[in-house]
């Protein structure tokens, strides 16, 4: 199982590859959204704020988060993991129910560039 330390590094390795996407990729990670993903097998959730590719002001807090971003994702932190590191297919995760996302649907589709 995942730790925080190493679900927050996966965050973070992520927000460097939007900071360095170009193309379609910097496209998708252009709009600006609030951002939550909590990790349910460490009950822990990360928020932050997607704007102009980058990911930012990324927070740590227990439990669920107390208001719903525009692009809330629920997953393991195995799964966040994997994910970042392109051994999880975004797609097949979430139509497995591995990844729960609670967004608009051109959100949905821009997270399927970016993961």
């Amino acid at each position: 199982m995942a730790t925080i330390e190493e679900c927050r590094s996966a965050l973070d390795r992520l927000a460097e590859n939007l900071a360095g996407a170009r193309g379609d990729l910097r496209d998708a990670a252009a709009p600006d959204r609030s951002l939550s993903c909590h990790i349910s097998d460490l009950d822990v959730t990360f928020t932050g704020h997607l704007a102009g590719g980058r990911i930012q002001d990324v927070e740590t807090a227990a439990g669920t988060p107390e208001r719903r971003a525009e692009i809330a994702l629920t997953m393991t932190g195995d799964d966040l993991v994997a994910l970042v590191d392109g051994r999880l297919n975004f797609a097949r995760a979430w139509a497995a129910g591995r990844v729960r996302v609670q967004a608009g649907l051109r959100d949905v589709l821009r997270l399927r560039k970016l993961l």
